[in-house]
């Protein structure tokens, strides 16, 4: 049986310098943060064998913190991609589903210290993230089901300004929690395509580039020899919708996206 033509749709793969380059620097990274944790290791090993200091009290490292306004760093991280969607689905398509992608993350951070428990802190992000559209059509003619996947890649600019509340230290060890808001600037957005006279397989879903995101999260702050490691995972939600309605057979089911990303963050800080 032949296929429809439809199924001519699907994405072919491109090649993202960006991700390339940035997956090289991850690299690199990763194995100078191993370096200094496993230098790090001689401090834990200290405090496991004296557990005190001459006067009785726990050993402390990077006593001086907390007395500082500001800190700098940097994070790197993994975040899984997704979209909240509002549909419109017709007699042909059968369903549309958004199917989550894995990606990673390089930010800077600062952080202004705003007292014993309250930090406000701005981390501008490079990003890289994809969506995957599944659009499975029901051929009545053919009485077979046919799924096309569209690719929605982004390379993200992104600018949280997050307030962070911590617990009260616990010797080397503090807990928290941030919240806020992030604008994303997607430096690979296909905005200006014009999908009119591309071919079927060529067709791609425009976003907009500019988003505004709620974020939410939780942290550990470990206070190591030399730096402060905190682990951090943040849960962002988009609030206004990046669809651009261009009738394709590929826009024309959608009535929203709006971004859904989850963030695993490793945060180094002096």
């Amino acid at each position: 049986m032949e296929l429809h033509p439809y199924t001519w749709a699907r994405n072919k793969s491109h090649y993202n310098p960006f991700c390339s380059f940035a997956s090289k620097i991850l690299k690199y990274a990763l194995y100078i943060i191993v370096g200094l944790l496993l230098n790090n290791s001689s401090g834990f090993s200290q405090i496991k064998r004296k557990g005190k200091s001459a006067k009785g009290t726990p050993l402390l490292n990077l006593e001086k913190f907390d007395r500082k306004k500001m800190h700098f760093g940097f994070a790197l991280g993994f975040n899984t991609a997704d979209f909240i969607m509002e549909t419109n689905l017709n007699d042909t398509l059968f369903k549309l589903e958004s199917q989550r992608q894995s990606g990673f993350n390089l930010g800077i951070i600062t952080d202004l210290h705003m007292g014993p428990y309250f930090d406000l802190r701005f981390i501008p992000t490079l990003a890289f993230a994809q969506r995957n559209l599944e659009y499975t059509y029901l051929f009545h003619d053919a009485e077979q089901l046919e799924v096309l996947t569209k690719e929605v890649e982004s390379t993200f600019l992104n600018f949280p300004l997050n307030l962070k509340y911590r617990s009260v230290r616990q010797t080397n060890f503090a807990a928290y929690i941030i919240g806020g808001a992030s604008y994303s600037f997607d430096l690979a957005s296909q905005h200006k395509t014009d999908n009119k006279n591309a071919q079927l397989g060529d067709v791609v879903v425009k976003l907009n580039r500019h988003s505004y995101l709620w974020e939410i999260g939780v942290g550990f702050d470990f206070f190591l020899e030399y730096f402060k490691f905190s682990p951090e995972l943040k849960m962002s939600y988009g609030f206004n919708n990046v669809a651009i309605m261009d009738n394709t057979m590929f826009s024309e089911p959608i009535n929203s996206l709006k971004s859904k990303i989850f963030t695993l963050s490793f945060n180094f800080e002096g």
